[in-house]
Protein backbone atom coordinates (compact mmCIF):
# COMPACT_ATOMS: atom_id res chain seq x y z
CA UNK A 1 0.00 0.00 0.00
CA UNK A 2 2.79 2.45 0.91
CA UNK A 3 4.58 1.74 -2.38
CA UNK A 4 1.37 2.40 -4.31
CA UNK A 5 0.81 5.65 -2.41
CA UNK A 6 4.34 6.82 -3.19
CA UNK A 7 4.01 6.02 -6.90
CA UNK A 8 0.68 7.85 -7.11
CA UNK A 9 2.07 10.85 -5.23
CA UNK A 10 5.06 11.06 -7.57
CA UNK A 11 2.74 10.86 -10.59
CA UNK A 12 0.57 13.69 -9.21
CA UNK A 13 3.57 15.93 -8.53
CA UNK A 14 4.92 15.20 -12.01
CA UNK A 15 1.52 16.13 -13.50
CA UNK A 16 1.55 19.38 -11.53
CA UNK A 17 5.00 20.28 -12.86
CA UNK A 18 3.99 19.33 -16.40
CA UNK A 19 0.92 21.58 -16.22
CA UNK A 20 3.06 24.43 -14.86
CA UNK A 21 5.59 23.94 -17.67
CA UNK A 22 2.79 24.09 -20.25
CA UNK A 23 1.82 27.59 -19.15
CA UNK A 24 -0.45 29.40 -16.75
CA UNK A 25 -3.70 28.52 -18.55
CA UNK A 26 -2.83 24.81 -18.52
CA UNK A 27 -1.99 24.98 -14.82
CA UNK A 28 -5.20 26.83 -13.99
CA UNK A 29 -7.24 24.34 -16.03
CA UNK A 30 -5.60 21.38 -14.28
CA UNK A 31 -6.33 22.88 -10.87
CA UNK A 32 -9.93 23.63 -11.84
CA UNK A 33 -10.41 20.01 -12.94
CA UNK A 34 -8.86 18.83 -9.67
CA UNK A 35 -11.25 20.94 -7.60
CA UNK A 36 -14.14 19.85 -9.79
CA UNK A 37 -13.29 16.22 -9.06
CA UNK A 38 -13.12 17.03 -5.35
CA UNK A 39 -16.53 18.74 -5.59
CA UNK A 40 -17.99 15.61 -7.22
CA UNK A 41 -16.70 13.40 -4.42
CA UNK A 42 -17.81 15.83 -1.71
CA UNK A 43 -21.34 15.99 -3.16
CA UNK A 44 -21.46 12.20 -3.31
CA UNK A 45 -20.54 12.10 0.38
CA UNK A 46 -23.45 14.50 0.91
CA UNK A 47 -25.65 11.78 -0.63
CA UNK A 48 -26.63 13.55 -3.85
CA UNK A 49 -27.43 11.42 -6.93
CA UNK A 50 -24.46 10.69 -9.21
CA UNK A 51 -25.92 12.59 -12.17
CA UNK A 52 -26.49 15.69 -10.06
CA UNK A 53 -22.94 15.45 -8.73
CA UNK A 54 -21.42 15.14 -12.23
CA UNK A 55 -23.34 18.12 -13.61
CA UNK A 56 -22.76 20.31 -10.54
CA UNK A 57 -19.05 19.47 -10.34
CA UNK A 58 -18.48 20.09 -14.06
CA UNK A 59 -20.34 23.40 -13.89
CA UNK A 60 -18.40 24.38 -10.78
CA UNK A 61 -15.01 23.65 -12.37
CA UNK A 62 -16.00 25.47 -15.58
CA UNK A 63 -17.22 28.48 -13.60
CA UNK A 64 -13.98 28.66 -11.63
CA UNK A 65 -11.83 28.65 -14.74
CA UNK A 66 -14.07 30.89 -16.84
CA UNK A 67 -14.45 33.40 -14.04
CA UNK A 68 -10.70 33.61 -13.62
CA UNK A 69 -9.82 33.76 -17.32
CA UNK A 70 -12.61 36.03 -18.57
CA UNK A 71 -13.56 38.05 -15.53
CA UNK A 72 -11.71 40.89 -13.80
CA UNK A 73 -9.72 40.03 -10.66
CA UNK A 74 -11.71 40.15 -7.44
CA UNK A 75 -11.41 43.40 -5.56
CA UNK A 76 -9.10 43.15 -2.58
CA UNK A 77 -11.94 43.59 -0.10
CA UNK A 78 -14.03 40.84 -1.73
CA UNK A 79 -11.09 38.43 -1.81
CA UNK A 80 -10.36 39.16 1.83
CA UNK A 81 -14.00 38.58 2.75
CA UNK A 82 -14.16 35.20 0.99
CA UNK A 83 -10.88 34.00 2.48
CA UNK A 84 -11.88 35.24 5.93
CA UNK A 85 -15.28 33.54 5.65
CA UNK A 86 -13.57 30.27 4.74
CA UNK A 87 -11.18 30.58 7.68
CA UNK A 88 -14.10 31.25 10.04
CA UNK A 89 -15.89 28.20 8.63
CA UNK A 90 -12.79 26.09 9.28
CA UNK A 91 -12.60 27.35 12.86
CA UNK A 92 -16.23 26.26 13.39
CA UNK A 93 -15.42 22.92 11.78
CA UNK A 94 -12.44 22.57 14.12
CA UNK A 95 -14.74 23.11 17.10
CA UNK A 96 -17.14 20.46 15.72
CA UNK A 97 -14.33 17.97 15.13
CA UNK A 98 -12.73 18.50 18.54
CA UNK A 99 -16.09 18.21 20.27
CA UNK A 100 -16.83 14.96 18.48
CA UNK A 101 -13.34 13.48 18.75
CA UNK A 102 -14.33 10.97 21.42
CA UNK A 103 -18.04 10.47 20.79
CA UNK A 104 -18.41 11.28 17.12
CA UNK A 105 -20.25 14.06 15.35
CA UNK A 106 -22.53 14.56 12.38
CA UNK A 107 -23.08 17.34 9.89
CA UNK A 108 -26.27 17.79 7.90
CA UNK A 109 -25.96 16.98 4.21
CA UNK A 110 -27.37 20.39 3.27
CA UNK A 111 -24.68 22.10 5.36
CA UNK A 112 -22.02 19.84 3.87
CA UNK A 113 -23.17 20.80 0.37
CA UNK A 114 -22.96 24.53 1.11
CA UNK A 115 -19.53 24.07 2.67
CA UNK A 116 -18.33 22.14 -0.38
CA UNK A 117 -18.89 25.08 -2.68
CA UNK A 118 -17.73 27.76 -0.23
CA UNK A 119 -14.54 26.02 0.87
CA UNK A 120 -13.55 24.74 -2.57
CA UNK A 121 -14.16 28.18 -4.11
CA UNK A 122 -12.05 29.77 -1.37
CA UNK A 123 -9.31 27.20 -2.00
CA UNK A 124 -9.41 28.12 -5.70
CA UNK A 125 -9.11 31.84 -4.98
CA UNK A 126 -6.23 31.12 -2.62
CA UNK A 127 -4.50 29.03 -5.29
CA UNK A 128 -4.85 31.81 -7.86
CA UNK A 129 -3.43 34.38 -5.45
CA UNK A 130 -0.49 32.20 -4.46
CA UNK A 131 0.28 31.30 -8.09
CA UNK A 132 0.42 35.02 -8.85
CA UNK A 133 3.35 35.14 -6.40
CA UNK A 134 5.11 32.50 -8.49
CA UNK A 135 4.90 28.73 -8.95
CA UNK A 136 7.77 28.15 -6.51
CA UNK A 137 5.94 30.18 -3.88
CA UNK A 138 2.76 28.13 -4.35
CA UNK A 139 4.80 24.94 -4.23
CA UNK A 140 6.34 26.03 -0.92
CA UNK A 141 2.85 26.12 0.63
CA UNK A 142 1.90 22.74 -0.82
CA UNK A 143 5.15 21.19 0.43
CA UNK A 144 4.42 22.32 3.98
CA UNK A 145 1.14 20.38 3.93
CA UNK A 146 2.67 17.34 2.25
CA UNK A 147 5.55 17.31 4.73
CA UNK A 148 3.14 17.50 7.66
CA UNK A 149 1.13 14.59 6.27
CA UNK A 150 4.20 12.40 5.71
CA UNK A 151 5.69 13.20 9.12
CA UNK A 152 2.38 12.54 10.87
CA UNK A 153 2.11 9.16 9.16
CA UNK A 154 5.55 7.93 10.16
CA UNK A 155 5.57 9.49 13.66
CA UNK A 156 2.16 8.00 14.33
CA UNK A 157 3.27 4.56 13.21
CA UNK A 158 6.46 4.70 15.26
CA UNK A 159 5.29 6.35 18.49
CA UNK A 160 1.53 6.60 18.25
CA UNK A 161 -0.26 5.43 21.35
CA UNK A 162 -2.80 8.05 22.36
CA UNK A 163 -5.57 8.46 19.81
CA UNK A 164 -6.34 11.94 18.55
CA UNK A 165 -9.97 11.48 17.49
CA UNK A 166 -10.90 7.80 17.81
CA UNK A 167 -14.57 8.35 16.99
CA UNK A 168 -13.70 10.11 13.72
CA UNK A 169 -10.36 8.73 12.51
CA UNK A 170 -8.97 5.94 14.72
CA UNK A 171 -5.60 5.93 12.94
CA UNK A 172 -4.69 9.50 13.94
CA UNK A 173 -2.57 9.94 17.07
CA UNK A 174 -1.17 12.80 19.10
CA UNK A 175 2.31 11.54 18.26
CA UNK A 176 1.45 12.10 14.62
CA UNK A 177 0.44 15.68 15.38
CA UNK A 178 3.70 16.28 17.23
CA UNK A 179 5.72 14.75 14.42
CA UNK A 180 3.97 16.87 11.81
CA UNK A 181 4.54 20.13 13.70
CA UNK A 182 8.15 19.29 14.52
CA UNK A 183 9.01 18.32 10.94
CA UNK A 184 7.49 21.46 9.44
CA UNK A 185 9.16 23.80 11.93
CA UNK A 186 12.59 22.19 11.63
CA UNK A 187 12.51 22.17 7.83
CA UNK A 188 11.18 25.74 7.67
CA UNK A 189 13.94 27.10 9.92
CA UNK A 190 16.65 25.13 8.13
CA UNK A 191 15.42 26.16 4.69
CA UNK A 192 15.26 29.83 5.65
CA UNK A 193 18.87 29.66 6.83
CA UNK A 194 20.24 27.62 3.92
CA UNK A 195 18.32 29.27 1.05
CA UNK A 196 16.99 32.67 2.17
CA UNK A 197 16.87 33.89 -1.43
CA UNK A 198 14.30 31.28 -2.50
CA UNK A 199 10.75 32.76 -2.50
CA UNK A 200 9.20 30.36 0.00
CA UNK A 201 6.14 31.05 2.14
CA UNK A 202 7.76 29.85 5.38
CA UNK A 203 10.85 31.95 4.69
CA UNK A 204 8.77 35.07 4.05
CA UNK A 205 7.05 34.50 7.39
CA UNK A 206 10.39 34.39 9.20
CA UNK A 207 11.70 37.44 7.34
CA UNK A 208 8.63 39.62 8.00
CA UNK A 209 7.83 38.50 11.56
CA UNK A 210 9.76 37.66 14.69
CA UNK A 211 10.67 33.98 14.46
CA UNK A 212 8.50 32.72 17.37
CA UNK A 213 5.40 34.31 15.80
CA UNK A 214 6.30 32.91 12.37
CA UNK A 215 6.73 29.42 13.80
CA UNK A 216 3.47 29.71 15.74
CA UNK A 217 1.64 30.53 12.50
CA UNK A 218 3.25 27.57 10.77
CA UNK A 219 2.21 25.31 13.64
CA UNK A 220 -1.34 26.67 13.34
CA UNK A 221 -1.37 25.84 9.63
CA UNK A 222 -0.25 22.30 10.43
CA UNK A 223 -3.09 22.03 12.95
CA UNK A 224 -5.49 23.30 10.31
CA UNK A 225 -4.26 20.67 7.85
CA UNK A 226 -5.08 17.99 10.40
CA UNK A 227 -8.54 19.48 10.94
CA UNK A 228 -9.12 19.31 7.18
CA UNK A 229 -8.16 15.64 7.20
CA UNK A 230 -10.37 14.88 10.21
CA UNK A 231 -13.33 16.73 8.71
CA UNK A 232 -13.19 14.67 5.55
CA UNK A 233 -12.95 11.53 7.70
CA UNK A 234 -16.10 12.70 9.49
CA UNK A 235 -17.93 13.13 6.17
CA UNK A 236 -16.89 9.62 5.12
CA UNK A 237 -17.68 8.01 8.46
CA UNK A 238 -21.24 9.28 8.61
CA UNK A 239 -22.02 7.63 5.26
CA UNK A 240 -19.86 4.57 6.02
CA UNK A 241 -17.39 5.21 3.19
CA UNK A 242 -13.76 4.14 3.38
CA UNK A 243 -12.55 6.60 0.71
CA UNK A 244 -14.08 9.58 -1.07
CA UNK A 245 -13.49 7.85 -4.41
CA UNK A 246 -11.28 5.39 -6.29
CA UNK A 247 -9.53 7.65 -8.78
CA UNK A 248 -6.08 7.63 -7.13
CA UNK A 249 -4.53 4.21 -6.40
CA UNK A 250 -3.36 3.98 -2.81
CA UNK A 251 -5.00 7.28 -1.87
CA UNK A 252 -8.66 6.74 -2.67
CA UNK A 253 -10.25 9.82 -4.15
CA UNK A 254 -9.08 13.32 -5.00
CA UNK A 255 -10.70 14.67 -1.83
CA UNK A 256 -8.72 12.16 0.22
CA UNK A 257 -5.53 13.64 -1.23
CA UNK A 258 -6.32 17.37 -0.96
CA UNK A 259 -8.52 17.59 2.15
CA UNK A 260 -5.71 19.15 4.22
CA UNK A 261 -4.83 21.59 1.42
CA UNK A 262 -8.43 22.82 1.19
CA UNK A 263 -8.22 23.83 4.85
CA UNK A 264 -4.76 25.39 4.70
CA UNK A 265 -4.85 27.34 1.42
CA UNK A 266 -7.31 30.10 2.43
CA UNK A 267 -5.43 30.73 5.68
CA UNK A 268 -2.07 30.78 3.92
CA UNK A 269 -3.41 33.21 1.30
CA UNK A 270 -4.89 35.43 4.01
CA UNK A 271 -1.55 35.49 5.85
CA UNK A 272 0.22 36.26 2.59
CA UNK A 273 -2.06 39.25 1.95
CA UNK A 274 -1.46 40.49 5.49
CA UNK A 275 2.32 40.18 5.19
CA UNK A 276 2.39 42.15 1.95
CA UNK A 277 0.18 45.07 3.03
Amino acid sequence: MLKQRVITAIALVAALFAAAAAGRLALDAALAVLLGAAAFEWLRLAQHPRTVCVVAAAAFAAALLAGHVAGPPLAGEVLLAVLAAACCAWLLIAALVLRGAQRGARIAHAVSTLLAFLLLAAAWLALMQLIDRGFVYLLSVLVLVWLADIAAYFAGRRWGRRKLAPAISPGKTWAGVGGAVAAVLVVAVAFARLAPQVPAFSTLLQQRLVVPVALALLAALVALSIIGDLFESLLKRQVDAKDSGRLLPGHGGVLDRIDALIAVLPAAALIDLWLRR
